[in-house]
């Protein structure tokens, strides 16, 4: 199992990044987490296996079809075995 966090920044906010970066988790398999930043990015956290892992953070890359993606910062972490994966509210307070 790996962990990896992401920050993706372009134009990924109100254009279904976090939903469909979920469904893609779910599909790969993969647990953790999604949410919007204040600073107009998006973070994610995802767990699994490290191809899943690295078929989510690849996708992380082009966004779905409304998102223009311009930079991906990935980062290694611990596992902490997370469950499931869902999205967080917004960091930042907006």
């Amino acid at each position: 199992m790996i962990r990896r966090r992401m920050v993706v920044s372009g134009d990924v906010h109100g254009v279904f990044f976090r939903d469909t970066c979920r469904r893609t988790a779910d599909e790969l398999g993969v647990s953790g987490w999604v949410r919007n930043l204040a600073d107009g990015t998006v973070e994610a956290v995802c767990e699994g296996e490290p191809e899943s892992v690295r078929e989510l953070v690849d996708w992380a890359h082009q966004g779905p079809p409304l998102a223009t993606v311009d930079a991906v910062s990935v980062r290694e972490e611990e596992p902490e075995g997370l469950t499931g994966f869902e999205i967080r509210p917004t960091a930042g307070g907006v």
